[in-house]
This record gives C-alpha cells, sequence and structure tokens, in this order.
C-alpha cells in the first residue's frame, strides 16, 4: 500500500508546475501564454529573467528529487524506485492540476536522477556542461545528456527497472525537444 501512495505523491508533487507558480508570484506573465508557450525555466528566463528562471529550475529539479529521496530512504525495491521516479517525471510532462499541459522535463529528470544515485546525477550535469561549453545549446546540452543518462545509471547503479525508467525518460524528453531538433537541424536553435 505505502509503494502506491509513494507512486501517487511522486506524480501530484511533480504535476505542481514551477513556472506557472514563480511567474504568478512574480507577476509575470503566465508562461504557457508567452514566449515559447512552455512552462520550464528555459521559458520563464525569457519572461522574467534569471532569477525567476533560477527559482523554476530549482523547483522543477526538487519535484523530481524529493519523492525519488523518499522512495531511498524507505528502501523500496528497484521496481518501486523506478516507478516513483517515472511518476514525479510524467507530473511535470502532464500535470493533473494545470490541464495535463506541462514542460519538457529537463530540470525534474534531472532531480529525479540526482535523487537515485549522486554519481548518476553527477555525470548528467557533466556531460550538460561539456556540451553547453562547446555549443552554448541549452536543448543540445539538454538532448545530449538525456541519451547518455541510461548508460550512466547502467554503469553506476546497475539496477535494470531504473534504466528502463530511464531509457522511456530520456526518449520522452527527447520527442518533448522535437521543435527544438528541428531549430537544431534547420541551425536556427538559439
Amino acid at each position: 500500500m505505502i509503494d502506491g501512495l509513494l507512486v501517487i505523491m511522486a506524480y501530484l508533487l511533480g504535476s505542481i508546475s514551477s513556472a506557472i507558480l514563480v511567474c504568478r508570484i512574480m507577476g509575470l506573465a503566465d508562461p504557457r501564454s508567452e514566449g515559447s508557450g512552455n512552462p520550464g525555466a528555459t521559458n520563464v528566463m525569457r519572461i522574467g529573467g534569471k532569477k525567476a528562471a533560477a527559482i523554476t529550475l530549482l523547483g522543477d529539479m526538487l519535484k523530481g528529487l524529493i519523492p525519488v529521496l523518499i522512495a531511498q530512504f524507505l528502501n523500496v525495491s528497484p521496481l518501486i524506485l523506478a516507478l516513483v521516479a517515472f511518476a514525479a517525471f510524467i507530473g511535470h510532462l502532464y500535470p493533473v492540476f494545470f490541464g495535463f499541459e506541462g514542460g519538457k522535463g529537463v530540470a525534474t529528470s534531472f532531480g529525479v536522477f540526482l535523487g537515485a544515485n549522486w554519481l548518476v546525477g553527477l555525470a548528467i550535469l557533466t556531460t550538460w556542461y561539456a556540451v553547453y561549453k562547446l555549443s552554448k545549446i541549452s536543448s543540445l546540452s539538454a538532448l545530449v545528456a538525456a541519451i547518455f543518462a541510461p548508460l550512466y545509471i547502467y554503469l553506476i547503479m546497475g539496477l535494470q527497472a531504473l534504466v528502463y525508467v530511464a531509457v522511456l525518460i530520456s526518449v520522452m524528453l527527447i520527442w518533448r525537444h522535437k521543435s527544438n531538433i528541428q531549430r537544431l537541424l534547420a541551425g536556427e536553435e538559439k
């Protein structure tokens, strides 16, 4: 029973849109109707600047990190840990509180992976940073880090259920970035 509650709690926590809440609290435009229309940190940066974006980024990361850390603390099975991780991520993409229209999931997935293992989080962050330093393109950095995340989980943790979920999360991240990929291929991504 506790396992099911953990998964539900992870989804509900993931469903809290940091971008929308930060914009409301700071008196900014709704990120779903301004800029790119995506309720995520990058769009909040366009709308409200670095401070609003940093708060959004932290909130999105924490809603992935907290449920996974709770599951780790309760010493759940690898399968339940994977389900909790996926539920938090899906909550961000399809939030029950905001009409099932959420963000792309980069910060929330990072929080999930960081909660699973800090070395996995460090490897993903290092990959993101290295690609960003070379390209100066945040979406490309996120895509490359997403591609490598399942490999890092496999090499560092070896938990099959979490590797499968990481593959699913990576595929969904890539799908959510399809417009970014099109712009990258056309040489138009900022």
